[in-house]
């Protein structure tokens, strides 16, 4: 079994793994962490709960060797949630204590922030607006960044940050003796993450883990009507024991679904981007702890948030695009473990369900709506009319577990 101290890491950061209780690499981590620390740009591209937080992060400690009080900003991590961003602080800080970060982002004040930029941070972790924004006031300084990672890219530019994110890349040195080590993760690769790649990343080394083998997900539809989708709902949560996931499409929608389950028994907390920081963080920390059974969540609670243990994820309202229905079931069957996802059809949602087929979602299976509230039981049925063979009812190809391999991008013609 490789361990750590195969792949390069020092005594020192191996020290504090094992305090963590971080002892054997996971597949992406074993082949992240020599590429990076040869100083290679790389791009990551693996599942939800795969490990590339600690993939990225361990070279960069590795790399900046403790504390440097020298007022500049040597690594510079960009996540497109508050959420996300906090997460890899947290981790970052199990791995290294000695190094100084400060994490910028927007839904709470300068103050706090603006302090620990004074502080001669290492690291600066933080979202694209508010990154900016401290950037055009002169308090954070990027031009001497040495690494830099653009973490779940995927989610940053489908999201509208692509010019944030051009503009934060230009602030930090490009070519020359001072370039900068760039990493992009993602879970997915659509085309405008390899357009970032192809115009910001030198000759990276691509690593992905892909699935295979046993399934650990379970994954149906469930035809519902408009009007008892709540009780549906209800039920279906009472049926199922453990933590629940409910993704809603709009904040308000979230807002008003967490206030119907919670009225109807269910000890429910919502996260949407119209809450406050502290009130994200409380919902979060209820649903860790267990005081809460149920987070109704927007996709602000796809992807980044690591939160173990989730039974059930419920896709209340449809997502955007099938790489949102990607994320969002991928909080769910982690690591190995089982787990459930139940997506609600209703009549009205059948010609977005066949956009979403065509677009590449999964070939997902109906199941007895009536037969699972009563005993538990996933039965599949054949699909009504609005869903026929073709307009996205059929066997779903299903696999977990991973795999790994790596393609070394070809050098462009102009730098051979």
């Amino acid at each position: 079994m490789t361990s750590f101290a195969d792949l390069g890491v020092r005594p020192r950061t191996l020290q504090a793994l094992e305090r963590a209780s971080i002892t054997a690499p996971l597949p992406i981590q074993e082949e992240a962490i020599p590429v990076l620390l040869s100083g290679r740009d790389a791009v990551a591209e693996a599942p939800t709960g795969s490990g590339k937080t600690l993939a990225f992060l361990i070279p960069m400690v590795e790399r900046l060797a403790g504390h440097r009080q020298d007022g500049f900003a040597r690594a510079l991590i960009v996540a497109p949630s508050r959420e996300l961003a906090n997460q890899i602080g947290t981790v970052l800080r199990t791995v290294d204590r000695g190094l100084r970060i400060a994490m910028i982002y927007g839904g709470v004040g300068y103050g706090g922030q603006l302090s620990a930029l004074r502080s001669h941070p290492d690291v600066v972790i933080g979202c694209p607006g508010r990154i900016l924004d401290l950037a055009s006031q002169g308090k954070v300084n990027l031009s001497r960044i040495e690494y830099l990672v653009l973490d779940e890219a995927d989610e940053m530019l489908d999201q509208g940050f692509a010019p944030d994110v051009e503009r934060i890349i230009a602030l930090t040195p490009g070519a020359g003796p001072q370039r900068r080590q760039t990493v992009l993760t993602s879970a997915t690769m659509p085309s405008w993450v390899q357009r970032m790649v192809d115009r910001h990343l030198v000759e990276p080394e691509v690593i992905r883990v892909v699935t295979q083998g046993e399934p650990t997900l379970e994954h149906a539809i469930l035809h519902v009507e408009r009007a008892t989708k709540v009780d549906t709902l209800s039920r279906l949560l009472r049926r199922h024991q453990g933590s629940a996931l409910v993704f809603h499409r709009t904040k308000h929608g979230a807002k008003g679904l967490a206030r119907d389950l919670t009225a109807r028994g269910h000890r429910s907390v919502e996260l949407q981007g119209n809450l406050s920081q502290s009130a994200r963080d409380r919902a979060v920390a209820a649903f860790r702890s267990g005081h809460a059974d149920v987070l109704v969540a927007t996709n602000v609670a796809a992807r980044g948030l690591d939160i173990t243990g989730v039974a059930v994820v419920v896709n209340y309202e449809l997502p955007e695009t099938p790489q949102w229905l990607t994320h969002r079931v991928g909080r769910t069957a982690r690591n190995g473990a089982a787990g459930r996802a139940f997506t609600f059809l209703t009549r009205e949602d059948a010609e977005k369900w066949r956009k979403l087929r065509r677009l590449g979602a999964p070939d997902l299976r109906g199941a007895d709506t009536d037969h699972l509230l009563s005993t538990g039981d996933i039965r599949f049925i054949a699909a009504p009319p609005m869903l026929a063979p073709g307009n996205g009812s059929g066997p779903r190809p299903r696999g977990a577990g991973t795999n790994t391999f790596r393609r070394r991008r070809p050098r462009p013609a102009s730098v051979r």
